[in-house]
């Protein structure tokens, strides 16, 4: 779990929400402005259970999800939602799900094989060094390395394995070595662009952002570095390229086949022959941003992606906010 779980981005986001004079409820009646914890509830039955009690009707579920978390039981009753379906983040966090489950529907991911204890020493490999190891539930390019030989390899499976810091199971798949893209897919809904309001009857891309200067082959994590500093939205001319326009349409379909119900991101990235592949689909995006006044550099890749196309940070949440639901009744 992330140290302090999502409080940095849950703050910015309550903040902005404020300052454009939407109702919010708080913890505490005069949150400070650099205190995270000050603007969000804990994601407990408890925590829940307070917010509503101060009069929250719409829960913003900034958090990691999972099926069986306290929000089910809130959803059942009636309460609107900023967020993913719990039940479909647990299942396609899974890498090893979620790529299978997009390669059934003929959408281009890494090859890729599902280490654990059981295999970890007779696992075969249809595809050379180098290659990409990764948990199989992870946050961004956290415990994410490049590894370059069988040595490199046993060494990191056993570290990981034995620590279990990031579960029972690791996913290995080839390394792609051209241009990385991150693509943010929002849902269908009523949005608001450039003072028009747009309805969009399917699942539709914010612009591709670009991600440069990795590490070892692999874009750092943005605990450590900030993405303004790694990452840049596509030119006009970038945006009309075929290949461009094909990539987003896929990820477009993988947003419907998940199902998203607010903004999904997706980790694309080229071969050495220029081909886009889809590598890590990600249910809960983090949606930091330069909302409050110490974290003017912590635009996030979807509020970068956002700003192409006229949104403000304030803009974003406005418009997530927009596309709130609740459970149908039956």
């Amino acid at each position: 779990m992330k140290p302090g779980g999502y409080s940095d981005s849950g703050a910015d986001i309550a903040y902005s929400l404020q300052r454009q004079h939407i109702p919010i409820i708080t913890p505490v009646k005069k949150p400070a402005v650099e205190n995270d914890v000050d603007w969000v509830f804990p994601d407990t039955t408890e925590g829940i259970q307070f917010a509503i009690d101060k009069g929250a009707t719409i829960i913003w579920l900034n958090t990691v999800l999972y099926k069986g978390h306290p929000i089910e039981e809130f959803i059942k009753k009636g309460i609107s939602i900023v967020g993913q379906v719990p039940e479909n983040v647990d299942l396609y966090d899974d890498k090893w799900v979620t790529n299978h489950l997009l390669k059934a529907n003929h959408l281009p991911v890494p090859q890729s094989v599902m280490i654990r204890h059981e295999n970890a020493t007779n696992y075969k490999l249809d595809f050379p060094f180098p290659f990409v190891i990764k948990p199989i539930r992870g946050r961004g390019s956290q415990g994410v390395s490049l590894v370059n030989s069988n040595e490199e390899l046993t060494a990191m499976i056993s570290e990981m394995l034995v620590s279990q810091s990031y579960g029972e199971a690791l996913y290995v798949e080839e390394f792609l070595s051209g241009q990385e893209m991150t693509i943010t897919v929002m849902p269908p809904g009523k949005y608001f662009i450039k003072r028009d309001a747009i309805t969009k009857t399917d699942y539709w891309s914010l612009p591709p952002v670009k991600r440069f200067n990795h590490e070892n082959g692999i874009a750092p994590y943005n605990g450590t570095v900030a993405v303004i500093n790694n990452s840049e939205v596509i030119t006009d001319n970038e945006l009309e390229q075929s290949a461009i326009k094909q990539l987003c349409k896929q990820c477009e379909e993988a947003a419907n086949l998940v199902k998203a119900k607010a903004p999904i991101r997706i980790d694309c990235r080229a071969n050495s022959a220029g081909q886009y592949f889809l590598f890590d689909l990600n249910m809960k995006p983090n949606m930091t941003g330069a909302a409050r006044p110490h974290r003017q550099d912590q635009d996030s890749l979807t509020a970068l992606a956002a700003r192409k196309i006229g949104w403000s940070f304030d803009d974003l949440i406005l418009n997530m906010l927009n596309q709130h639901w609740k459970e149908a009744s039956t």
